[in-house]
């Protein structure tokens, strides 16, 4: 099996779509999945490969500010950061929408996405009934937490942020999925970080885990602790992702 990668833009939203050749004209179980901060959408095409191998319909956007979208970081500290993530939010329906209409998308819908990729995926999760599983891959699901880690470490580095900084990522309220943990109602979600991940505290996601895994909402989480790991996918990961959405979204 070798999937074909087609571009689109779709809303100025540069994708790259990946399904098996075979596949390419039939309504399928559709994964939109989200690469992390400074990368693309190229960064996670194996990963797409090895979803489409498994039946599924593969999208992979480019996120603001990044690949085909690529502007310089904002000064301001954590700015572009933070509007990546609420443009692959405000992005997502549209993206969703175009292949629904065009016949190439089953009910089936699965988010995924590594580091920013992964905040953006929990995050989803909270306003987004119809995404039927979800894999965050070393992001994390307390944006709020997030948000006080930068004030804290741009303060140990003398580095000012605006004043009313948390009134201006007030939207992250309503899409914090560790703060909104109800939205989750027991949708399957598998969560996988590195204990020696040096760019987000591995014990946010811990603590997510530990409050929720034994509740109703929680029930269907799938917590990999990579023991020693740092901020870093490997193969074998990947692997089991696609397993992860196999299971969930074609049995």
């Amino acid at each position: 099996m070798n999937p074909i990668v087609r571009k689109r833009t779709i809303k100025e939203v540069p994708v790259l779509e990946v399904v098996l050749k075979e596949n390419q004209s039939e309504a399928l179980p559709l994964i939109i999945y989200y690469h992390g901060w400074q990368t693309s959408k190229e960064l996670v095409l194996t990963q797409g490969r090895k979803l489409a191998e498994k039946g599924f319909r593969v999208v992979l956007p480019d996120a603001m500010g990044h690949g085909e979208r690529k502007h310089p970081v904002s000064p301001i500290p954590s700015l572009t950061f933070w509007n990546s993530i609420y443009y692959n939010l405000f992005e997502f329906q549209s993206l969703r929408d175009f292949f629904m209409e065009k016949g190439l998308a089953t009910e089936k819908i699965g988010v995924g996405g590594v580091s920013m990729g992964g905040m953006t995926t929990c995050a989803l999760l909270t306003h987004h009934p119809e995404i039927s599983a979800a894999a965050c891959v070393m992001g994390s699901p307390a944006p709020l937490l997030y948000r006080e880690n930068i004030r804290t470490r741009t303060a140990e580095m003398g580095i000012s942020l605006p004043d009313d900084y948390e009134s201006l990522l007030s939207w992250l309220e309503a899409y914090d999925l560790s703060e909104n943990k109800e939205t989750l109602k027991g949708r399957p979600l598998f969560i996988w970080h590195g204990t020696a991940d040096e760019k987000i505290r591995f014990e946010d996601t811990a603590q997510f885990v530990r409050k929720n895994k034994q509740t109703e909402n929680g029930k269907n989480i799938e917590f990999h602790v990579a023991v020693n790991e740092p901020h870093l996918v490997k193969v074998p990961t990947m692997d089991k992702i696609s397993s992860f959405f196999e299971a969930k979204l074609l049995s």
